[in-house]
């Protein structure tokens, strides 16, 4: 009588991790993202790790999950994965500003965005 399990959203070759409220605007998380698109994992850590990019440091946190998602939740071996998707979002925008000259005000926006990473596992080919 109770609820049927959920469907998953990802294939079963695949595990997914997002990061949410990231304090910096898409367009410059998406260059990292560009970064680690289509990489083997532990290329796509490599660049991170030394990536001068100050988001960087949490983009590798958020695919060290989706790693750890893949082993720990679907039994993927980490050797095979690559970076399928890491596709980046709006989030919200906090609206900030100073005064300006002759009574005026200047809007700063503080935007947000967040991030979503997928790995799949493929199989080495002989």
């Amino acid at each position: 009588m109770g609820k049927d399990k959920n469907p998953r959203r990802v294939a079963d070759n695949e595990a997914m991790a997002k990061l949410r409220m990231l304090r910096t605007s898409p367009q410059k998380l998406n260059l990292v993202a560009a970064l680690i698109r289509g990489k083997k994992v532990d290329k796509a850590l490599n660049d991170l790790t030394f990536s001068k990019k100050r988001i960087a440091v949490d983009v590798k946190k958020c695919l060290q999950s989706a790693i750890a998602n893949a082993e720990n939740n679907h039994g993927l071996d980490v050797d095979e994965l690559v970076v399928a998707e890491a596709f980046v979002g709006k989030n919200l925008v906090m609206k900030r500003g100073r005064p300006r000259a002759r009574g005026r005000f200047g809007r700063i926006n503080k935007p947000f965005s967040e991030i979503t990473i997928k790995v799949r596992q493929i199989e080495e080919q002989a």
